[in-house]
């Protein structure tokens, strides 16, 4: 009979645990981007009364007697499920749709979080709303190109100083179009045009271009001068139709930013034609911007964060950089909506989201919980039942030990 009691005493401890686990669960229903936890009991050593007995030529075989010694809790399992996307309509909210966890760093290390409520300080540095970790991931360079071979440090925060960064873009390439007159001669003279391009400064610079017919058929020589020693030469050739077929020559800027080469300036001369008629040959665009001040920024899904400058200029200021696991139900939770490694989850594999097993990235959202409510009622009910059984047990147990004290009275 004392092993009915402790049988029962250990379902009552388990179904207390059980009972915990739920009512966490239905406190975090409304936390961004909370994993539920679920547990499961399994059977304690079991006592051996009779082991079991094999067929003979004259009997049969018997079963083993056993008497079990109670239950435990098996595991407490975090629950992965995809919680549900709610739109905040805040440009540095975000959610992932699938694997993968924001990384976050401060003082202490890196943490790992699906919550995505994130803002900007007073530096226009991206952070978590509630404790200020950094979000993590990688910079660009000056020219925008992102490097995500590049190791993730607590150091690698990322910045959108809007109204505090300016950027300039200067100029590498000038695009004509138009038609070089197919009745001009050597003797014609030259045709000239200008357009304003930019240095490594963001200065403007006027360069005029010259084009003169070529003695060769089909051919007209062009040079380039004008602000800071520009200077520049080449050729344009054109079939028999007056498509153009072939471009030499570049444009170079004298350097005023200290540079010791110069700013090279390619001319494309591909809408360029030769035909009858009077020549109208002109730059119509050019991918140089002079300074623009950082007036607002996106993130796409894959968590690039693209700047808008107010000079026209766009640019990558960012990645947001992800990370998953081998196991993610074996992180340990960490308070605060983070989770940390541990020995049984694997070592954080980082990416960028779009890639290889990791999700895609929702700007304007925040996951919510993945925690039922109708499923947590039913648990609570089924545990509530369980647990009251069990004190039964202890009770009857107890009254029939009265009964057995009372036979020497």
């Amino acid at each position: 009979m004392l092993q009915a009691m402790y049988s029962g005493i250990s379902a009552i401890e388990a179904h207390q645990e059980r009972m915990d686990v739920i009512g966490n669960n239905i406190a975090n229903v409304n936390t961004t981007a909370y994993k539920a936890g679920r547990v499961t009991f399994q059977d304690q050593l079991s006592q051996t009364i009779q082991g079991a007995g094999a067929p003979t030529g004259n009997i049969g075989g018997t079963n083993p007697q056993q008497i079990g010694l109670g239950v435990r809790v098996g595991s407490i399992d975090m629950m992965l499920q995809q919680g549900g996307l709610q739109s905040t309509t805040k440009p540095t909210d975000m959610a992932i749709q699938g694997n993968g966890f924001f990384m976050l760093g401060d003082s202490t290390g890196i943490s790992y979080s699906r919550d995505g409520s994130f803002s900007l300080d007073s530096t226009g540095t991206l952070v978590n709303s509630s404790n200020g970790s950094h979000v993590l991931g990688w910079k660009s360079d000056v020219n925008g190109k992102i490097d995500a071979t590049q190791q993730i440090t607590p150091a690698s925060q990322l910045a959108i100083p809007v109204g505090g960064l300016t950027a300039v873009q200067p100029s590498s390439a000038v695009t004509f179009g138009g038609n070089l007159s197919a009745e001009s001669t050597t003797a014609t003279g030259a045709y000239t045009r200008s357009v304003k391009v930019y240095d490594s400064l963001g200065e403007p610079q006027t360069i005029t271009a010259s084009f003169t017919r070529a003695a060769a058929a089909n051919t007209w020589n062009w040079s380039a001068s004008g602000d800071a020693g520009a200077t520049g030469s080449g050729s344009i050739t054109f079939d028999t139709s007056g498509k153009e077929t072939a471009t030499t020559g570049t444009i170079t800027l004298t350097p005023t930013d200290g540079a010791a080469t110069g700013q090279v300036i390619t001319p494309n001369f591909g809408s360029v034609t030769q035909i009858s008629g009077s020549s109208s040959a002109a730059p119509t665009d050019q991918n140089g911007f002079g300074p623009g001040t950082l007036q607002s920024f996106s993130i796409d899904q894959s968590g690039a964060i693209t700047g808008n400058f107010n000079n026209g200029l766009t640019r990558i200021l960012g990645q947001v950089a992800l990370s998953d696991f081998p196991n993610p139900a074996g992180l340990e939770r960490n308070g605060g909506n983070t989770f940390r490694p541990s020995i049984n989850s694997g070592l954080a594999s980082v990416g960028q989201a779009l890639t290889s097993s990791l999700g895609k990235i929702s700007t304007g959202y925040l996951e919510q919980s993945n925690v039922d409510l109708s499923n947590e009622f039913t648990n609570m009910i089924v545990t509530q039942r369980g647990f009251q059984a069990n004190t039964k047990i202890v009770t009857t147990v107890d009254q029939m030990l009265n009964e057995v004290i009372q036979i020497k009275q």
